[in-house]
């Protein structure tokens, strides 16, 4: 945390910042949405230079990594989740220049003072549009050189060069050859810096409204939440909840993962919070550390797949849909229960593998903890209730941290008080500031695929490549969306979250489309795989940071990540081969909904047994056994009668297998793990 003049005013200016946000939602600014983005980029972006400093005053070789907070997803809602400041490090001369002009460039468009040619107040800087003023220009230029060295500093190199990709593409498009399909009639940079500092589909576009808008609040709730005892409660529950169960360890670590995650929407922010709570009890239980931090990652990402706070990547999903965000809620239910499934079954299954201990866990009775601090759930089941009676998702988690501030009197030890509360609504802000950076910049890739026509073209190629392989609409739908999540998951790997769903959206997003998948399971399928960059290798963040709790080696650590977390993704692709996968998603009526669920658990539960190799109550799954499981668990997600049947049939074949093999082996058919209960 910074200390001394930096702090005071972070401190400050984050107490604004969350002031605005939340009177926003009742007083909206007259002059409208753009205007407040406009001010409340201007309270932010200068937090950043402060909360992330450059570290330039050091030689390389003793400068400290700094934590990713927005990449690694340690940042409250979104995408991301709760930003977490490096460690104490002042901020350097440059970096209060730097915060300075943060401030300059963003209040520019709103001073009604007249700069050179430019300024004049902010209807004057609309009316300039497409016709932009030297100063207009200028600003425009330092604005975008500011966020790219601010997601820099918050993620590391790798997003502002995606950025700076686009902007060259923008640029130089106009020279490629025009029998190329992504060819374009080119733009001249003053048409770009129109397009990012005077568009509504630049710097202030969607993913920087939603920003402003919900993931402030919801970072806020967290903090409220969390302040409160919440995350405490959540832990101790999961753990009294499995006290006496000999994988006790492994189902807390599971249930504290979902439970946090419904408040936390960040993947490795809850993948550290469930860690340094319940990685004393894995290590007793004998999991080695790489084992353990697998499931810890698994089970921390789950948080951005998981009711009623999702990751920030969700709120986009409902503002470019134009639907309410109850309605993606009711999307992310089922998928959300199956890779908590898929995550249960192969702890369980690795408990009977390795001959897990039993461990006692000393925190008394479930009911009593229920009846003791149960009311922490009222906050979360009311943002429920009032989204469903039409509440706007802004105003329920507004009423939602007014119910959780008066329900903290409950607990004398956790009461907010007006100074605690203050501490909230700044930890809150802070835990936007990285998020914030990432939205604004993702203007430029919005704002040049919409200037250039990248969208379709994209998308183009995309169904030409697998045109080229067949002719056949159902497989040409199949191949593009195996290329699509090959492609999201590589995109993944290098960006963010809400970057990588932004991006993903604009040019995998026209090509499911036109091939007639509905938007819905379009966007939830681009969802699902930018949200799986944080537990796929070589990056893998989620997994980054549960090795750093446990000690372990991190590359073993991201493959058993990748492991518990197989499920997941092959199961996005079941929403967009064929119409019944829209039941995952609660579209399509009862049966729908209930056959896809119920043939989809089938194939999550196969596909732990082929993962792990043990079936449960039975013993050692052979390789064989576990080659006909996985192909039948990747034939049961093509939720139509003829393959379900054949992936039933060789899931029967695969599960005899196992049974002869263990009356071979001439061993009773029972888990010996579970004869010692």
């Amino acid at each position: 945390m910074l200390s001394g003049p930096a702090g005071l005013l972070l401190t400050v200016a984050a107490l604004a910042v969350g002031a605005l946000a939340l009177w926003q939602v009742f007083r909206p600014l007259s002059q409208g949405s753009k205007y407040y983005l406009i001010i409340f980029l201007a309270g932010v972006l200068p937090l950043v230079f402060l909360a992330y400093p450059s570290d330039l005053r050091l030689p390389a070789r003793l400068r400290a990594r700094r934590p990713r907070a927005d990449r690694a997803e340690a940042t409250g809602s979104d995408s991301d989740g709760r930003v977490r400041a490096p460690a104490s490090t002042r901020p350097t001369v440059t970096d209060w220049a730097l915060s300075a002009l943060a401030v300059a460039a963003c209040l520019y468009p709103v001073l009604p003072i007249r700069i050179g040619s430019g300024g004049g107040g902010y209807n004057a800087f609309l009316d300039r549009q497409g016709l932009l003023a030297a100063t207009d220009l200028v600003l425009g230029t330092v604005l975008l050189l500011l966020l790219l060295e601010a997601c820099r500093r918050a993620t590391g190199w790798i997003l502002p060069a995606v950025c700076l990709l686009f902007l060259g593409y923008g640029y130089y498009g106009g020279l490629l050859p025009q029998s190329w399909p992504v060819a374009h009639a080119g733009l001249d940079f003053s048409q770009l810096v129109d397009a990012f500092y005077n568009s509504d589909s630049g710097f202030y576009g969607t993913p920087l409204d939603v920003a402003a808008s919900y993931i402030v609040l919801f970072t806020i709730y967290g903090a409220v939440l969390e302040l409160s005892g919440a995350g405490r409660f959540f832990v101790d529950l999961s753990a009294a909840a499995f006290r006496r169960s000999r994988t006790a360890a492994g189902r807390t670590a599971v249930a504290s993962g979902f439970l946090l995650g419904t408040v936390s929407g960040s993947g490795a922010a809850t993948t550290v919070s469930i860690g340094a709570v319940t990685w004393p009890l894995l290590r007793r239980a004998g999991y080695p550390p790489e084992r353990a931090g697998g499931m810890l990652a698994a089970a921390g990402v789950g948080a951005i797949l998981s009711p009623p706070t999702l990751g920030a990547a969700a709120f986009i999903i409902a503002e470019y849909l134009g639907v309410s965000y109850l309605q993606v809620l009711g999307w992310a239910t089922v998928p959300t229960v199956l890779y908590y499934l898929g995550i249960l079954l192969a702890v369980e299954i690795d408990a009977r593998r390795s001959g897990v201990r039993p461990v006692v866990i000393d925190v008394g009775s479930p009911w009593r903890l229920l009846a003791r601090f149960g009311y922490h759930f009222a906050s979360l089941i009311a943002i429920i209730v009032f989204l469903a009676i039409g509440v706007s998702a802004t105003r329920a988690v507004v009423f939602a941290i007014v119910l959780a501030v008066v329900l903290s009197y409950l607990d004398r030890a956790h009461r907010l008080t007006p100074g605690r509360l203050v501490t909230a609504l700044v930890t809150g802000v802070r835990g936007v500031l990285a998020v914030t950076a990432v939205c604004a910049a993702a203007g430029i890739i919005t704002a040049t695929t919409t200037k250039t026509g990248l969208g379709p073209q994209a998308a183009a190629l995309l169904i030409g490549g697998a045109q080229a392989a067949t002719s056949d609409p159902t497989l040409v739908l199949v191949l593009t969306a195996l290329l699509a999540a090959v492609a999201l998951s590589l995109l993944g790997l290098a960006v963010p979250v809400t970057a990588s769903f932004v991006i993903g959206w604009v040019i995998v997003g026209p090509a499911l489309l036109d091939l007639g998948v509905t938007a819905p399971a379009a966007a939830m399928f681009v969802f699902y795989f930018a949200v799986l960059s944080e537990v796929s290798p070589p990056t893998a963040l989620a997994a980054v940071a549960a090795a750093a709790v446990t000690g372990g080696r991190l590359v073993p650590t991201m493959w058993q990540t990748l492991r518990y977390a197989l499920p997941a993704y092959l199961t996005p692709i079941a929403f967009v081969i064929t119409p019944a996968g829209l039941g995952l998603l609660g579209i399509g009526g009862v049966q729908r909904i209930a056959f896809a669920a119920g043939v989809t658990a089938l194939s999550v539960a196969v596909l732990a047994v082929a993962a792990g190799g043990w079936l449960p109550g039975v013993g050692p799954a052979g390789v064989p056994e576990r080659v006909l499981g996985a192909l039948a668990g990747v034939t049961l997600l093509w939720l139509e009668p003829v393959p379900v049947t054949v992936g039933a049939a060789l899931a029967a074949v695969a599960a005899a297998g196992v049974f002869v093999r263990r009356g071979a082996a001439g061993r009773p058919l029972s888990d010996p793990v579970e004869e010692k209960l």
